[in-house]
Parts: structure tokens; C-alpha cells; sequence
């Protein structure tokens, strides 16, 4: 064999194991159609910077109901930020109709169960393989039923997460129905109270005999949501205020006009702090900077304000729907024998105020991505100016 042609294959191979490496186009969202077992057919979409890191970090971004991965992608801003921090993006799309996330199976509240939340993970452990990417720096957030799957990504796979930053959603297991891709309007509209040891039962139990770190959470949550009433903001942080072994109600600090003026921090700990908008209404502004911070890919990672006077105040007071027209929650089925569930307490100061039962139809709008129908919904359901009502399944509609 010539010199040069022993060479020439010698570059044909390394080009090709170099193509094998990249998957997909740089600087642009690209399907993976291949990324291992799918067990609930859930597409997944890429986005890899030209400006990649070496071990790079990586955030799944969660879409919303009626969302795809590319109008997230386009929606918000992780992809633009990765450019400059050089990590990776992992946009999952749901299989289903309306494309809301399946948090309400067996098979996605489990690890290893075969539904949504398992071929998420798979996406995971695929980005970290072809691009020697950071397992120690993988994140994840969403939001509205990307939240709920945020949620249950951090309860379902904590070995896989460092962090996770959730956007107006709900406790992990809290939308349990027992069927694939379910609504839970006992959970929606806040009526599923329980105590913080119940709900930590319910992420231990997610992932039986797991004994190792958990992500850090930042959960954020809108006073004015009428689609997952704000209850669900004070539920979330009572389910890993239990797991973390924090005391609910006793953050560390509460901090004034953070992330945004309006909004207040409750800082637990290293683990934990929630965030409450008032006036926000489900469709929750993103932090992506903030959450980039968290995540220790920017910045310190100090939730702490140096003007901030340490504080004993406790979660802001919520309210839920008034009447429910929809199973009780099958949450209890999903947690260890305990106690009957507990009210809220009573020590909650009062805070802003969020909305009572939503008003009767007409006289009212829906702004974009609230609920405006489904069964046993009572509230407004006309929508805001260039916006539309879409059904997503018989129990949910939203404007669009």
C-alpha cells in the first residue's frame, strides 16, 4: 500500500469519527432521532453552540402545553446564552396530542418506568456520552407542564440533576390520575394539601432505596395563575422543604424585588428558595440569567443579599378554586402510611392576594396560556387580543 493512500484512509477515518462525535449541525436546532430506548416516544431536539466548552454543561428546557420544542427553543432564551457560556440544550417534545407532558402515570412517576420522564433521562445520558459533556453539570427546567415535568425529572432521576428551576408548576406526583398524560383538576386548583413529610414520601418513593444528592430546587410561581392556582407554589416548596430537611414556612431570608420588582424570594437554604410574582398570572416571565446563576454555570451561586436582614416570614398566604369538579387526588396511593393531611397553617402571614374562583364566563379575559375551558371549568374563556381557545384534552383549554 502507497504512503498516500495509508494516509488519505488514516483522514477519512478521523473525519468520520469526528462526524460521529458532532451528531448534529452546530448553532442550530437539530432532531436526534436515535438518542436509545424511547419507551413513550418522546422526540428530542438539540442544541449544540459553536462555541462549545470542553465538558460542557448541559439544561433541558422543558416546553408548555400546546408548546414544541422549537417554539421553546425560540421562546426563550438558553439557546442565545449558550453561545456565550458554551453549554448544551436538550429540547424534549411531547408525543401527545395538545403536547402536554405525561405526569400523571405510573410509568413517568417512576424511575425507570418507561414513560416520559425515562426517555428524557435517556436524552441525558446520550448528550453526556457524544460530547464527553459534565455529568456533575446537567440541569433542568420548564415550564406550566414543562414545570410538572421538572419536577418530577428531579424526583424521578436526582442522580442525573444538579438543579432544576420550575416555572409555574405543581408537586411532583401531585397530577397522579393512574392514566397516561391525565389531568388533575383537584391538583390544579390547589386542593391537594398535604404535609411536607407526605409529599418528600412521594419523591422518595419515586426512586425506592436512592440514597444519594438531590438537585437543588428554585421554584417560581404567579399570585394572578388561574391554570395551577398559586396553593400549588406553597405545596411545592412544603414537598422539598421535606425533602432537603428544611422547616416549611421558616425560610433562611426573605428578600424584596427578587428575581424582578414584585416578586419576593424565600431563601431556605444552599437547596431551596422559592420565588412568588404578585399580579403574575400563569404565564410566568422566565429567568434564564437568574437561572443560570443558580445552576453555578454564572456567577457565585450566593442567593443571600448583603441588604437583606435575615427573616422568619413564611410563604406568602394562597388560595385555591372553590369548588372542584373532578376526582379526589390519588396522591395518598403514592406515599407511605402517614398522617391525614394537613391544613395550612395558620401562622402564614397575609400576603398578596391571590385570585379567589374564577369568575363566571363573559366580562372577563383569558391572557395567553391560561385556561379558558374544559370540563367542570367555571372561569372566563374569552381570550386575550391575538390569541386563541384551544382544547388540549376534555379537561383543559388554553388560550393560545
Amino acid at each position: 500500500m502507497k504512503f498516500s493512500s495509508f494516509a488519505s484512509g488514516l483522514l477519512a477515518l478521523g473525519a468520520s469519527l469526528a462526524s460521529a462525535a458532532e451528531v448534529v449541525k452546530r448553532a442550530s436546532l437539530q432532531q436526534v432521532a436515535n438518542f436509545g430506548s424511547n419507551p413513550s416516544g418522546v422526540k428530542m431536539y438539540l442544541y449544540v453552540p459553536n462555541k462549545l466548552a470542553t465538558k460542557p454543561a448541559i439544561i433541558v428546557a422543558i416546553h408548555y402545553c400546546s408548546g414544541t420544542a422549537q417554539a421553546f427553543y425560540q421562546g426563550t432564551q438558553y439557546a442565545q446564552l449558550a453561545e456565550k457560556y458554551g453549554y448544551i440544550v436538550i429540547y424534549p417534545e411531547s408525543p401527545y396530542k395538545g403536547t402536554c407532558w405525561d405526569v400523571s402515570s405510573p410509568a413517568s412517576l417512576t424511575h425507570n418506568g418507561g414513560g416520559n420522564s425515562n426517555s428524557i433521562a435517556n436524552m441525558v445520558t446520550y448528550t453526556i456520552k457524544q460530547y464527553g459533556a459534565d455529568a456533575s453539570k446537567v440541569f433542568v427546567t420548564g415550564t406550566s407542564s414543562g414545570a410538572m415535568m421538572t419536577n418530577v425529572m428531579a424526583a424521578t432521576y436526582p442522580e442525573l440533576f444538579a438543579a432544576a428551576s420550575v416555572y409555574s408548576g405543581v408537586s411532583a406526583g401531585c397530577f397522579a390520575t393512574g392514566t397516561v398524560n391525565g389531568w388533575n383538576s383537584t391538583c390544579s386548583q390547589g386542593h391537594s394539601i398535604h404535609s411536607q413529610e407526605e409529599w418528600a414520601n412521594v419523591v422518595f418513593n419515586m426512586y425506592p432505596g436512592y440514597e444519594g444528592p438531590r438537585p437543588r430546587m428554585m421554584i417560581h410561581h404567579g399570585s394572578a395563575d388561574t391554570t395551577l392556582y398559586p396553593q400549588n407554589f406553597n405545596e411545592t416548596l412544603k414537598q422539598w422543604a421535606g425533602v432537603f430537611g428544611y422547616t416549611y414556612g421558616q425560610p433562611q431570608q426573605t428578600l424584596a424585588n427578587q428575581p424582578a420588582s414584585g416578586w419576593t424570594k424565600y431563601v431556605y437554604g444552599s437547596n431551596l428558595v422559592g420565588a412568588y410574582g404578585t399580579g403574575i398570572t400563569h404565564a410566568t416571565p422566565m429567568f434564564p440569567e437568574d437561572d443560570l446563576e443558580w445552576f453555578g454555570i454564572t456567577g457565585n451561586n450566593n442567593n443571600n443579599n448583603n441588604n437583606a436582614s435575615p427573616s422568619k416570614a413564611a410563604p406568602p398566604a394562597t388560595t385555591h378554586a372553590a369548588a372542584v369538579a373532578a376526582p379526589t387526588t390519588t396522591l395518598l396511593a403514592c406515599v407511605r402510611p402517614s398522617t391525614a393531611p394537613a391544613t395550612p397553617s395558620s401562622a402564614a402571614p397575609v400576603a398578596p392576594a391571590a385570585p379567589a374562583a374564577p369568575a363566571s364566563k363573559g366580562g372577563c379575559t383569558v391572557q395567553r396560556w391560561g385556561q379558558c375551558g374544559g370540563n367542570g371549568y367555571t372561569g372566563c374563556t374569552a381570550c386575550a387580543s391575538s390569541t386563541t381557545c384551544k382544547k388540549m384534552n376534555d379537561w383543559y383549554s388554553q388560550c393560545v
